[in-house]
């Protein structure tokens, strides 16, 4: 495929990220900031411009959207997702920048004060001859998922405007929050109507992931006694240095920065408050889940053994599981997997099949009953002011849409 086939996918990613959509995880309400939901009514608009079929917007703020299938005979009915919005990083007054053919050894200027170097981020080396899409250096850039959303939108689009390109029914699901972790809790299987579905929200090229971490966030609540620290002996606790002890207890090489693979981890998230009182709070990620329940109960113990020490329960902890490994369901299933895969070898893209440091909504929509692995979305550095992506991935990842759609009606 070729960027003329594809002509809004460049302007449609560049107007997505411009718009802050960025998720609040503080909020109670679903979706979790009035900012998706403007932005998802929007994308509802859109889509019924292009021609998408029986778009409705559900209870839990995804927008559904269909394409009947235009065939005489009947295949399965493939689905693919993303996420609207983006991670707890600045996302006010997004501003990319074109980078056209990366020489592939140069260091990017973001702006006076931030580049994105080759010797951090080699990553850059495999892009020698593609135009990248960066941020300034003042914000994220938003391909996290907009990438994906902008992708999947091309690829429909396509469709409508070629009629002889014969596909199966294909369906579509634009969601909010996934970055708090809780978009997909009430994701509609049954409205959805999918057979399988994938995930657009992965990373560089090639990836394809059925293995995720299973999550849990974790809050530790400490409440001290706080009295003037010159009459303080054998009276204070400082609720502080209780926090940091309590940190301390955790072993210091299952942290993000010193795992990879299949490690899993505790990482601290934030640490706030006073003497009076302060607050912990974790992630905790592990691929096994037999790993997965220990590490929750890792926690669970040092607890109570701090209780203990005191004599009463000045530690409270909240523990949340967020979603699971979707390998346990997928490995027993490998259909959504194997069609990706093959979609991927015969466009002389390698499939890189590797358990993600991490999550998508594939993992939770998987646990309630429809297969989800996740695909390259082509976001590199997401989260963050040294985010990129590449133009001619994205591509590539359209084209991954419609092999996988190609292939289905093959057989």
């Amino acid at each position: 495929m070729t960027e003329e086939l594809y002509p809004n996918l460049v302007d449609r990613f560049l107007k997505y990220v411009k718009i802050n959509t960025r998720s609040n995880e503080e909020s109670a309400t679903v979706p979790s900031d009035p900012k998706e939901i403007a932005f998802l009514a929007d994308l509802a608009t859109e889509l019924k411009e292009i021609g998408f079929e029986n778009i409705r917007t559900m209870d839990d703020g995804y927008v559904f959207a269909e394409l009947a299938s235009n065939l005489d005979h009947a295949v399965p009915t493939i689905g693919f997702i993303a996420h609207v919005d983006t991670a707890d990083f600045n996302s006010e007054n997004i501003n990319p920048q074109i980078v056209e053919d990366y020489d592939g050894e140069s260091d990017i200027q973001l702006n006076t004060e931030y580049a994105l170097t080759v010797a951090q981020f080699p990553s850059l080396k495999n892009y020698k001859g593609q135009t990248l899409i960066t941020t300034d250096g003042t914000t994220l850039l938003g391909a996290d998922d907009k990438a994906g959303v902008a992708e999947i939108i091309s690829a429909a689009e396509y469709l409508i405007a070629n009629p002889e390109v014969k596909h199966g029914k294909l369906v579509f699901g634009f969601g909010p929050d996934e970055e708090i972790g809780v978009g997909a809790d009430h994701f509609d299987v049954a409205a959805f109507g999918a057979d399988f579905a994938y995930t657009l929200d992965g990373g560089p090229l090639g990836e394809l992931e059925w293995e995720t971490f299973s999550a849990a966030g974790a809050r530790v609540t400490i409440q001290g006694l706080n009295v003037h620290p010159g009459s303080a002996k054998d009276t204070m606790i400082n609720a502080i240095q209780v926090a940091f002890d309590f940190h301390a207890k955790l072993p210091t090489n299952d942290r993000p920065e010193k795992t990879d693979g299949r490690q899993g981890f505790w990482h601290v998230m934030s640490v706030s408050g006073s003497p009076e009182e302060a607050e912990l709070r974790y992630i905790v990620r592990d691929h096994d889940r037999a790993k997965f329940e220990a590490r929750k109960q890792y926690l669970v113990d040092v607890a109570a053994q701090f209780n203990q020490d005191f004599g009463t329960d000045r530690i409270t902890l909240e523990i949340n599981d967020q979603y699971y490994n979707m390998g346990e369901i997928l490995k027993d299933d490998m259909t959504s997997v194997d069609l990706a895969e093959k979609a991927m070898k015969e466009l002389d893209i390698t499939p890189i099949i590797e358990p993600v440091r991490g999550g998508t909504d594939g993992s939770k929509i998987t646990f309630l009953g429809l297969p989800t692995p996740n695909i390259f979305a082509g976001g590199e550095n997401m989260h963050g002011r040294f985010e990129y992506v590449s133009i001619q991935v994205m591509q590539k990842a359209v084209d991954t849409i419609l092999k996988i759609s190609e292939l289905n009606v093959k057989g």
